[in-house]
């Protein structure tokens, strides 16, 4: 099976749940971001993504993923934001 229609798959059967997403926006900067997978189509996953006090939504391809561009960790249910804070 192809590798990106794999992370399409896996992404699919989260829909909903709280993610970590860590961007590469080159020359060594990082991007991280907590929100909600929203929803995912042919070639991109969009991510409502809290910032502050407003919701914004940010897209991603599979291939950024593949590439490990975007790292992207799904969070279980009982996992909150603060716990992932703390132990990093």
């Amino acid at each position: 099976m192809d590798q990106m229609l794999q992370i399409k798959n896996k992404l699919e059967k989260n829909l909903g749940k709280r993610v970590i997403v860590k961007a590469n926006k080159g020359r060594k900067k990082f991007v991280t971001r907590k929100g909600i997978l929203k929803s995912v189509y042919p070639s991109i996953f969009s991510v409502d993504v809290e910032n502050g006090d407003e919701l914004t939504t940010s897209t991603y391809t599979y291939s950024d993923v593949l590439t490990h561009n975007v790292k992207i960790t799904i969070l279980d249910d009982e996992v909150e934001f603060e716990d992932i804070k703390n132990l990093a």
